[in-house]
């Protein structure tokens, strides 16, 4: 069995591969994604990842319906004790920003979806700049004290604005970040690495990377001449142009291989052995899918093997 690892400085302990709830409510309908959340926990998983605005890009939907599905899933198995759910405030439609005053509507909102009356893990999911940092962390300080949310995170932020909201909550007293969401995989590195990694790495934070398989682009099923019947595929097959892209399937291609593993879960245990990640996310539209991700947990690569894959995605 794959133990738990701690979040941060942080007491919740969470599998070190979160299953991202994107997809419930917009590729997976409820039936699957009650089925998606059962061969997750049965897995051995208990880190949910979902948003407020999950999935209002979606013609018919408003925002709320992954949560509104999570919510009624918890609801269906009695199991909110033995997960960490995780959401996120800022792009609702309807609750937009980082305002005090938003934030803490929006928290409301999202625990009557969830059906809970505790949030986990509460992230802004885009910092607003125009927001001084004191009012984002004051009003997630207070529902902290509240008891509607256990511990505050961020996503899609600066190092400089990481470092002052934490620098924040040191000098006040105040609830404080414990992690940071940050578009990151093998593909993808130069949002997260360097300055907000260093900052994250200072700070004692773990880091939660979404993306993490390029929107599918590294699960492998993505090549010259193959057309893939995905909602994403346009953003993940552009990466086949890129020399980065097929240096790096070519990479994860031979070590699956010599691993007897499959390519996506090469690809999560890249990332989960990077310093400061905690735990990668990534979502599955299908039970099928589930076991490829699973097994990243167990999947420990040797030095040898991380340093090509750092290589091919140079």
């Amino acid at each position: 069995m794959t133990s738990l690892r701690p979040l941060g400085s942080s007491d919740l302990k969470v599998f070190p591969l979160s299953l991202g709830g994107n997809v419930f409510g917009w590729t997976a309908d409820e039936p699957t994604s009650f089925a998606v959340l059962d061969a997750y926990v049965a897995g051995g998983g208990n880190f949910i990842d979902t948003a407020d605005s999950y999935s209002a890009w979606v013609e018919g939907n408003e925002g709320g319906e992954s949560e509104t599905v999570i919510g009624r899933w918890l609801a269906a198995r009695g199991r909110r004790d033995d997960v960490v759910i995780a959401t996120k405030v800022s792009q609702h439609p309807r609750f937009q920003g980082l305002s005090a005053a938003n934030i803490k509507a929006a928290a409301d909102a999202s625990l009557q979806r969830l059906g809970t009356d505790h949030i986990d893990l509460y992230y802004t999911h885009f910092d607003k700049p125009e927001i001084p940092v004191e009012e984002i962390v004051g009003a997630l300080d207070e529902l902290v004290r509240a008891g509607k949310v256990r511990q505050i995170a961020a996503s899609n932020i600066s190092p400089e604005r990481l470092q002052a909201s934490l620098d924040f909550s040191d000098r006040e007293g105040l609830a404080r970040y414990v992690a940071v969401q940050p578009h990151y995989n093998l593909v993808s590195r130069d949002t997260y690495e360097g300055g907000l990694q260093d900052t994250v790495a200072r700070g004692g934070l773990g880091a939660v990377p979404y993306f993490s398989l390029a929107s599918g682009f590294l699960t492998g099923k993505y090549r010259p001449g193959v057309t893939v019947d995905s909602a994403r595929a346009t953003g993940a097959a552009k990466h086949l142009e890129t020399e980065r892209g097929r240096k790096v399937i070519a990479a994860l291609d031979e070590i699956a291989g010599e691993r007897g593993a499959e390519i996506p879960t090469v690809a999560l245990a890249w990332l989960a052995a990077q310093p400061t990640v905690t735990a990668p996310i990534a979502s599955a539209r299908t039970v099928e899918q589930l076991p490829a991700l699973l097994a990243a947990a167990d999947l420990e690569l040797t030095q040898d093997e991380v340093a090509r894959l750092t290589r091919a995605s140079e």
